[in-house]
């Protein structure tokens, strides 16, 4: 910007030397120490930077929207591939733009001629590498839908057996069972009974059970006093009597029952005495079997006689011989 004037004759005088207009040498050499150059190629590099980003960033861009609009028939999972394919072809491009393969320029200004002088402490700022370029892709926008559920996986070994817990608390009391079945029938070979009644009896609508008041012998219990039937827990051969006296002027009309069957009767006509009468049986009985004695009901007048001071009507029963030995 500005030369060095050559000397003009000045008629015999000394030449006068070149004029520093406002010191322009002073205002370099503080420029130089103040780090200017270094400071104007810094911003130099930092612009180049920039527009090279700016660059790339256009030709993703571009490449991104384009595979978008082409692939809109195709099914989704052909559009992802054909928008990570052109990233993947750039890839390399991009890695081949390093500081090596360009050609750096440097700012030079009117002033660079100016050498500092020989032996001068300041140093001339030397070039610097240009930053790498690193491409960064965003991978959510390349997220698929999510995939079927798996098939279920074999069992894993069992473990190994714990220790045992602890004992719980007792329950409430349970409630009475019911009585169970009479036992052993082998168990009892003998069974006998003998009952009385002293009170007189008259019919009624429908029959009655002959109920005995007094036991001359009940083996074992097997004479249900309350209901007037004997009950066989031993099977076998049995033996059956019973003795009424009648009442004068009335019937006298009984059976020996096995269960719901008339056996045997007991009868008398209407007489004008009264008498005594008996009837004997003897009966194969199976366990659980019963016999009683049964008036008949008031289709006809029919009693039996008693009192209280006299025993005048009885039942009698006993095994001969068991089934089971």
């Amino acid at each position: 910007m500005f030369s060095t004037l050559a000397p003009r004759s000045t008629g015999g005088k000394e030449p006068t030397p070149p004029v520093d207009p406002m010191g322009l040498r002073g205002k370099v050499r503080k420029l130089r120490e103040d780090g200017f150059p270094k400071k104007v190629e810094r911003e130099s590099r930092e612009r180049e930077s920039e527009r090279e980003r700016e660059r790339l960033s256009k030709v993703f861009s571009s490449q991104l929207i384009h595979t978008t609009a082409v692939a809109g028939p195709l099914q989704r999972g052909v559009v992802m591939f054909g928008g990570i394919l052109p990233l993947v072809l750039l890839l390399p491009l991009v890695g081949c733009v390093t500081p090596s393969s360009r050609t750096h320029r440097f700012c030079r200004r009117c002033c660079d001629h100016l050498e500092p002088p020989e032996g001068s402490t300041t140093r001339t700022a030397l070039p610097q590498q240009m930053p790498e370029v690193r491409t960064f892709i965003n991978m959510t926008i390349l997220k698929g839908d999510k995939g079927d559920r798996g098939d279920k996986g074999t069992p894993g070994k069992a473990g190994e057996e714990g220790p045992p817990g602890a004992h719980g608390p007792m329950g409430p009391k349970g409630s009475k069972g019911q009585a169970g079945p009479p036992g052993d029938p082998c168990k009892t070979q003998y069974s006998a009974f003998s009952v009385g009644r002293r009170k007189a009896l008259h019919s009624v609508e429908y029959y009655q059970a002959l109920v005995f008041d007094t036991v001359f012998v009940n083996l074992h219990e097997h004479f249900n006093m309350f209901k007037g039937k004997f009950y066989c827990y031993t099977p076998g051969i049995y033996y059956f009597n019973v003795n009424i006296h009648t009442w004068n002027y009335k019937e006298t009309y009984l059976h020996i029952m096995q269960n719901d069957q008339e056996k045997v009767i007991v009868y008398a006509q209407p007489s004008e005495r009264s008498i005594m009468q008996s009837q004997s049986v003897m009966l194969s009985l199976e366990q659980n079997d019963e016999v009683w004695v049964r008036l008949y009901k008031r289709e006809r007048e029919n009693a039996i006689y008693s009192d209280d001071v006299d025993v005048y009507i009885t039942f009698n029963g006993y095994l001969i011989k068991p089934s089971v030995e």
